[in-house]
């Protein structure tokens, strides 16, 4: 978006944790409208700067502790940014911003969340924006958490705020904890891929281009206080993805066709492993004209395509930090 709103002043609130990477904004950090500012959402007195120099109107809140694994080991720090770091954001635009102008499109509080705060669907049916909640992790408690204070602002004080819950997203850039760029990863360098379980759990999966496009479109076109549901229309179980990336990971660097899928082991189910997501995305169809353009044999392709071409962004992101972490989480079964 930096590019195609030349008038539009960009904020870039972000903490750089582990996952952080400053190569992925090359292409837009000498843009005149972009500035990035580092700094942790839960505090509250950055927070409170950069509203006033900055004079924001609008809140896109991405920033979140995401991955289920470290979740389950370290859950204080999920509720730290994700749970305090959004009701601080929230209560800041609110402090900032004029009352009165509240419902005027003036301002937008933009919370993007996921679909895991609904719990697991069985073998049928669909997630919805009104499925009850039922999170089973520390990661997807904490969402549901920062959802729940959203509305209550929005509720209790007017605060015009949106809220998207998103399926499981993939493509370039992603740090290669995630399933899709670990299997690609472990895949180049011929290492064993653990799979949880039989691999028979299911996810819904969304490019992230298509999930930015839903998101813009969100933005500026969605209703204050309505919940929109946005999902890939692709639903595959982990083993099912493993298959399809290694096939694409082959195809690529020209190896003979199934050779990586003996790459792949199977390792004991972490706790709380919801078994399947998948999203019911007809209500941002019909209300605001958005669905996913890329289908999932496209965005393997691409996202394959991006990693084997940009070695030294991997060779960054898979410091010895990450690897040590990677030894421990993914270490082989007994």
């Amino acid at each position: 978006m930096v590019p195609r709103y030349p008038d539009t002043r960009f904020v870039n609130l972000d903490s750089l944790t582990y996952a952080g990477n400053l190569m992925n904004l090359a292409p837009i950090e000498q843009a005149e409208n972009y500035f990035f500012a580092r700094g942790d959402i839960a505090d509250r007195e950055k927070v409170r700067a950069l509203f006033q120099e900055h004079a924001f109107s609008t809140v896109v809140h991405f920033a979140a502790e995401s991955h289920v694994d470290r979740s389950v080991r370290a859950p204080l720090s999920f509720v730290h940014t994700n749970v305090l770091g959004t009701a601080t954001l929230l209560e800041e635009a609110r402090a900032a911003w004029n009352a009165d102008d509240f419902g005027t499109g003036a301002y937008r509080f933009h919370h993007v969340s996921t679909d895991e705060v609904y719990g697991s669907l069985g073998p049928e049916g669909f997630f919805s924006e009104t499925t009850p909640y039922d999170p089973r992790s520390p990661y997807s408690a904490s969402k549901a958490s920062a959802d729940h204070f959203a509305r209550a602002w929005a509720q209790t004080y007017g605060l015009p705020v949106v809220i998207s819950n998103c399926s499981n997203n993939y493509g370039p850039r992603q740090f290669p904890e995630k399933l899709i760029p670990l299997i690609i990863v472990r895949a180049m360098q011929e290492n064993e891929i653990p799979i949880y379980g039989a691999g028979d759990h299911v996810r819904d999966w969304l490019y992230v281009e298509d999930h930015c496009e839903a998101l813009e479109t969100i933005l500026m076109s969605g209703v204050d206080g309505e919940t929109y549901g946005v999902g890939g229309e692709a639903c595959r179980t982990n083993l099912e993805i493993a298959h399809d990336v290694l096939d694409c990971v082959d195809r690529a660097l020209g190896r003979s066709e199934g050779a990586s899928r003996a790459l792949v082991s199977f390792a004991p189910d972490r706790p709380g492993h919801d078994y399947r997501y998948a999203m019911d995305v007809s209500k941002v169809r019909r209300e605001l004209g958005w669905r996913p353009r890329r289908d999932l044999t496209q965005g393997i392709e691409a996202t394959v395509a991006w990693y084997l071409e940009h070695e030294t962004w991997l060779e960054q992101a898979t410091d010895e930090t990450w690897r040590q972490w990677y030894r421990e989480q993914y270490a082989a079964p007994a």
